[in-house]
């Protein structure tokens, strides 16, 4: 019989209360799985306050914690506990309204990141140390996520070592985007205080500043990503980002594990945001979601032309540059394009204008709206997803489950997740392309199209067998109940 663990996941999002990306995806429902599997879970993230206290009934705790900051003092704050949703899981925030009383979670109304970001994630990082001890929450494994909260393995292995409460903890880093690395000036290991003699090439020092992620991947216990084929590609240096060397060091340390889906969300058969439901055994209510998508978005409507579908955030890491390259060459075809998002300013202009020039065959909104999602997934026939790097990705697994064909590039989550077409045998659940070029994304849209509308046989198979795929929590938990184990195994011997 598997030994109960005491699992601590420190992390700066949590869906529903704070997210931004598939991080706070992760933090707000992998534990949720790994207590179903008789584990003892319990997450820490900020009270940012966007994070309504009466709205998810937090309590707040009757006692302070105090927070060592290193040359700045210790720091005192406030403890909120509630639940995750639809579970027993316990999770605290901690408040401190200098540090988390702002609109953002990481940037300005600007974009731009906020100044004191290092002491920001480091108090985090610090307080749930401070909050485990107080509380007496022994934990056999601490998981942490990105560089916010990388610096814990470095305490763990450093000043709470032969702590009674924490110092046995084996830790797991998941590196859910290598991009984002927490780099500062150097005099941060003064807040820090773990020594200067840690500020090395080996641990926390890169380029004569602090690297927290590097720290991170030096002194944890076993890292994580959240795909196979991004676990391989963070050792090279184009996805590395300079630290492609410190990942190969560990890499025998390192396992991918894919996020999974809410297919209580995402599930055609029960979607409350589409005008009808539909299975891979009746698809007669995807005709009736692309008439309402084009109607919807202002397009002809017409069930004989494919939609290509695309919702994501306008920016550079998802290839939105080379897709606007594209964009020209693409409203050539027979086709229409529906996209949602938001980002990068000066996609905030290119695309509206491109949609009024292409009123029959483009239409754009910019911002995000979950409704409007769900039916570009039910209503269009193809979904793009034009990325650089993509650590897993959710939106081609959500159209997987649509039967809505992803176009991807084989990289990272996009790689793991689509099978590529193959014409001869008709296998496959979706379009792949390699370079990422304006004529690698026209050329594999033609593909597509050209299948749309000459293989109608080829289209049945593929979406029934797209439809019938799953990528589940359940899946990824048990990934990561064995990933835990080994963690302690190695910790402890």
């Amino acid at each position: 019989m598997k030994k109960r663990l005491k699992v601590l996941f420190v992390a700066s999002e949590a869906v529903p209360f704070a997210k931004e990306g598939g991080l706070g995806d992760v933090v707000g429902t992998l534990p949720r799985f790994l207590k179903r599997l008789g584990h003892d879970v319990r997450v820490v993230i900020p009270r940012y306050y966007k994070i309504d206290r009466d709205f998810y009934k937090l309590q707040l705790l009757p006692y302070s914690l105090g927070v060592p900051m290193g040359i700045i003092g210790t720091l005192w704050a406030g403890v909120y506990e509630g639940k995750l949703p639809n579970s027993e899981v316990p999770i605290n925030f901690i408040e401190f309204e200098q540090y988390f009383g702002r609109d953002g979670l990481y940037n300005d109304t600007n974009g731009q990141g906020f100044l004191d970001n290092d002491n920001r994630f480091v108090f985090l990082s610090r307080g749930a140390i401070e909050l485990a001890r107080m509380i007496g929450f022994a934990p056999d494994i601490i998981h942490v996520h990105d560089w916010q909260t990388a610096i814990i393995p470095v305490y763990i292995n450093t000043i709470y070592k032969q702590d009674e409460t924490v110092g046995k903890a084996a830790t797991v880093l998941t590196i859910h985007n290598m991009q984002h690395q927490g780099d500062f000036y150097a005099g941060l290991m003064d807040v820090l205080g773990v020594g200067w003699e840690h500020f090395n090439f080996l641990e926390l020092e890169a380029f004569n500043k602090v690297n927290l992620l590097k720290g991170g991947i030096y002194h944890a216990t076993l890292l994580t990503t959240v795909s196979k084929t991004y676990a391989q590609e963070i050792q090279t240096p184009y996805y590395g980002y300079r630290l492609e060397g410190v990942v190969r060091e560990r890499a025998k340390d390192l396992y991918g594990i894919l996020n999974g889906v809410d297919y209580e969300e995402w599930n055609p058969e029960t979607d409350k945001y589409i005008v009808a439901n539909y299975s891979h055994d009746n698809l007669e209510g995807k005709l009736l979601c692309k008439s309402d998508l084009q109607e919807t978005m202002g397009l002809p409507k017409r069930q004989d032309v494919p939609i290509i579908g695309l919702v994501s955030r306008l920016v550079y890491q998802k290839g939105i540059d080379v897709f606007a390259e594209a964009i020209h060459r693409l409203l050539g075809l027979d086709i229409q394009i529906v996209m949602l998002g938001t980002g990068e300013p000066w996609t905030h202009f290119f695309f509206p204008d491109m949609a009024n020039k292409h009123p029959q065959k483009f239409a754009c909104k910019i911002g995000y709206n979950n409704s409007l999602a769900h039916k570009i997934e039910a209503g269009a026939d193809f979904f793009l997803m034009p990325s650089r790097f993509e650590p897993c990705g959710l939106n081609q697994m959500y159209s997987l489950r649509y039967g809505t064909l992803p176009i991807v590039r084989a990289t990272g989550g996009l790689n793991d997740t689509v099978e590529n077409f193959n014409e001869d045998t008709l296998e496959g659940t979706g379009f792949k392309f390699y370079d990422l070029t304006a004529d690698a994304i026209f050329n594999t849209v033609g593909w597509a199209v050209h299948t749309y509308y000459n293989n109608k046989n080829a289209m049945d198979t593929l979406i029934k067998r797209a439809m019938q795929k799953r990528f589940t929590w359940e899946d990824s938990a048990k990934l990561y109940e064995d990933c835990y184990y080994k963690a302690v195994k190695a910790k402890r011997g």
